[in-house]
Formats: C-alpha cells, sequence, structure tokens
C-alpha cells in the first residue's frame, strides 16, 4: 500500500483542494473518538458519558463535526458532477440519465461496496449468534448498537442523490438557495414547537443537512468569502437558540431527552453547522501550508483511502475491546471515576489496534472498481433509463440503510422491528433494500457512456 499512497499523493493534480480531504478525513476521525470517548460500558449494559456527566455536553460543540463531512460532500459532488456534465458536451452519445447514473454510481461505489460487506458478515454473525441462543448482555448490546452510526451514510446517499437538482438551484439563486432550506428548516421547528404538528420534525432530516451540502456548493464557487462573519452568526444564533429555546445544550443525542438537537436535526444543529465552516474556513490557509509538505500529504491520502472503513468497523472494535476485558475479568470501573479515566488511554489504544486489524482485512472493498470500457451503440441503449433506474436504486439503498441503522440485528429470530417513517421495518427487510437498490445503481451506472473517473485520494 506504501507504494501506491506515494505514487497517488505523487500524482495529485496542481488544481486539487487538499484541505477538502483533510477535512474528510479529520471530521470521521473525530466522530471516531468521539464515539470511543462517550461509552460508557459496565456489566450491566451501556451509557453515556455525556449523560454522566453533563458537565461535559459543552464539547459537543467542538466534537459534533458531521456538518463538516457533509459541506465536504457539496463541494465534492459538486465538483464531481460539473466534471460528468462537461464529458457528456464532448461526447453526442450522452444523455442526462446517463451522467445521473454514471454520477451515483461513481459517488456510491466507495460508499456502499464496504457497507454491504459489513451488513453481511454483521448479519450472518447475528443470525449465528442468536440460532445457538445467544444474544443477551453485552452481545445483545452489540448487534443493536453496531449499526446506528449507518444513518450517516443513509443521509449521504440522499445528498448524493439530490445534488443535481440542488446544484441547479444554487446556481440560479447561489446563497439564496441555502437561504430556502435554512428558512424550510426553521419553519418545521416553528410547527414542530410552537404549533405541535405531529412528525413534521422529521422533514428536517432533509433540509437541515441539505443546508449544510449547499455550504458546499458555495465553498466549490468560492462564494464564501467571510467565514468570520459565517462563524460568528451561525455560533450567536446557536447560543440564542440554546438559551431562549426549547433546544438542549448537546449537540448529539443524549438518552431519556424529550429533544434532541440530532435526531432529528433542529435548527440549532444547523446554526452549529454554520459556525463549524466557518470555523474550519478560517483555518484554510495554514492547513494548504501544512499540506505542501509530502509526508503530510502522504497521510492524508493514505489516511482517505481507509476512512469508510475505519468508520464501519469502528464501534466493532470498541465492543470487541470491552468484550475481552470482561472475559478475562478485567474490572471495568464506574464511568467518570479517577479509575475509569485512568483507564482511558488504554481503552482508546486497544480500540484503534483492533480497527486498524479490521481495515487492514476490508480495506479492498473501499477502492472503486474498475470500470468497465465504454463501447458505441449498446451503451446508449444501456443509458436509456437508467436516471429513474438509478434513483429508485439509491431511494432504496437510503431507507434500507437508515432502517438498519435503527433496528439493528438484535431480535433477529424475534421479528424486531423500528419505525421508518411510520412503517415498520425489520432487519433482513433493511438488508433486502439496502442490497437491492446497490444492485439497481450498478446495473444503471454500468452501460452509460458519459464514466465518472479521475484522481481520487
Amino acid at each position: 500500500m506504501g507504494s501506491s499512497v506515494r505514487e497517488l499523493a505523487g500524482a495529485t493534480p496542481a488544481t486539487r483542494d487538499r484541505y477538502v480531504d483533510l477535512l474528510r478525513v479529520a471530521s470521521l476521525a473525530a466522530v471516531v473518538l468521539g464515539h470511543w470517548l462517550m461509552a460508557a460500558v459496565t456489566p450491566d449494559g451501556v451509557g453515556n458519558l455525556l449523560a454522566v456527566v453533563p458537565a461535559l455536553q459543552p464539547l459537543t460543540w467542538l466534537l459534533q463535526v458531521m456538518p463538516v463531512f457533509f459541506f465536504v460532500g457539496g463541494f465534492s459532488h459538486a465538483l464531481s458532477y460539473r466534471s460528468l456534465l462537461r464529458r457528456r458536451a464532448r461526447d453526442p452519445r450522452g444523455s442526462a440519465d446517463s451522467v445521473y447514473s454514471a454520477f451515483l454510481r461513481a459517488r456510491l461505489q466507495r460508499l456502499l461496496r464496504p457497507t454491504t460487506v459489513f451488513v453481511l458478515l454483521w448479519g450472518a454473525a447475528a443470525l449465528v449468534i442468536q440460532l445457538l441462543g445467544g444474544g443477551g448482555g453485552l452481545t445483545g448490546t452489540t448487534l443493536r448498537m453496531v449499526t446506528q452510526p449507518l444513518w450517516f451514510i443513509g443521509i449521504y446517499l440522499a445528498m448524493v442523490a439530490f445534488t443535481p437538482p440542488l446544484l441547479k438551484l444554487h446556481e440560479r439563486y447561489g446563497w439564496g438557495a441555502f437561504a430556502g432550506l435554512a428558512g424550510a428548516a426553521a419553519a418545521v421547528d416553528v410547527l414542530r414547537f410552537a404549533a405541535g404538528v405531529p412528525y413534521v420534525e422529521f422533514l428536517n432530516f432533509a433540509f437541515v443537512w441539505l443546508a449544510v451540502h449547499q455550504l458546499g456548493f458555495l465553498r466549490a464557487d468560492g462564494r464564501i468569502r467571510r467565514p468570520a462573519l459565517l462563524a460568528g452568526a451561525g455560533l450567536a444564533g446557536a447560543c440564542a437558540l440554546v438559551a431562549f429555546g426549547p433546544y438542549p445544550l448537546s449537540m448529539v443525542g443524549m438518552p431519556g431527552e424529550k429533544v434532541s438537537n440530532m435526531a432529528p436535526p433542529t435548527l440549532a444543529l444547523l446554526c452549529h453547522g454554520l459556525w463549524l465552516v466557518g470555523a474550519v474556513e478560517l483555518l484554510r490557509a495554514p492547513a494548504a501550508r501544512l499540506l505542501e509538505r509530502p509526508r503530510a500529504w502522504r497521510t492524508v491520502v493514505a489516511a482517505n483511502g481507509v476512512a469508510m472503513t475505519a468508520f464501519l468497523w469502528h464501534l466493532t472494535a470498541m465492543f470487541g475491546v470491552y468484550g475481552a476485558m470482561l472475559a478475562l475479568d478485567v474490572p471495568l470501573p464506574e464511568p467518570a471515576t479517577a479509575a475509569w479515566w485512568a483507564q482511558v488511554p488504554l481503552r482508546i489504544a486497544l480500540a484503534a489496534a483492533l480497527t486498524a486489524a479490521l481495515v487492514a482485512a476490508f480495506r479492498t472493498f473501499e477502492r472503486p472498481a474498475s470500470p468497465a470500457p465504454a463501447t458505441g451503440a449498446p451503451a446508449t441503449a444501456a443509458a436509456t433509463g437508467s436516471g429513474p433506474l438509478a434513483a429508485l436504486g439509491a431511494t432504496l439503498c437510503l431507507l434500507g440503510v437508515l432502517g438498519l441503522s435503527m433496528v439493528g440485528f438484535g431480535g433477529l429470530l424475534d421479528g424486531r422491528t423500528a419505525l421508518l417513517i411510520a412503517v415498520p421495518v425489520s432487519a433482513p427487510a433493511a438488508v433486502a433494500m439496502t442490497l437491492g437498490g446497490w444492485l439497481l445503481v450498478e446495473r444503471a451506472g454500468r452501460g452509460t457512456a458519459v464514466r465518472a473517473g479521475g484522481w481520487r485520494a
């Protein structure tokens, strides 16, 4: 892998925005570290350190960095889709359908290939465990919780699918398109908290995260010119909403809370995203200078090549460490005690080592498959209707991944379900939707005359 990383780093185009790659890696790393640190595991179950020590909740204003990842996604999606449009303009066989299906396949390939492997392996393991009569204690907790981070992949799928129409809105209205989504998010919260309209809050899974994604479009066109103003406005807005509104202090979900800023997301979380985007933009120049150093850039390239695999398996590693400690009768101190804090570095080091081992085993699935060679007339025929087919596939993947993040793999034999948009979804149904949707995206994108390609880290 070392030689390939060196070659990729050396082949980096001068026009590539290296800072975006750093932000992608750093945001996922912060999420992983946050999960490892916040998990308060005892022989009796799994809690949240932020619930045990509420005074630590302000740290979520620094560690809740998912908005940064979605912001980076908007930037990357804009560049990728525009590149395909330019190729289509040079290829008379290209159609709008073929561009869309090629875009979806290219953007989802490195996301869904490792996700599919993760889902299939954990599904098979869960079935075997429960057929053998297991599934209690920490094992049962693991089966329920190990899929929870998949919600992020589901939201990201929606962002990819909506990129073409939202990019058109951006190109026509600029900041006005962002303002429209932000205004819709605010209206949803008014209907939710002031008018008590049921279920309306779930619309903000779209409005809040797509608004953050829209900031990435603005970044791609160089239209975030006053990041300090953006950061200040976002921070002031978040502080005001938390101080005077119905919003909790924590920017991550807390057990037992009636209102969460995360699930579903709120206007306060959108303001939090604004201040984070402004803050990282203020650091852009010094970070860019750092990334001009070959060793620093090679590190980012290497990390980008395995980031999604590490994200998928980091909870597996964490629960594996706790399971080994319990099996070896290593005492698990009460969370937030001096003994617990003293044990934190060891637990994190072991979780990192086990995650590295899992990455070594599964990183090959994160590498993009080589595109099939484009042909003449058959490609045009295959592209006919490929756009709707790709959109259907992406929708099924979105619903399947979100459903699986909610229901987990616990209770497979008992028919356990979770409500997804008011519809009960079981783990087998969620897996079937994910796999079926991915096959549709692959089928729609394979025969297109317009192909995605280019350098990627």
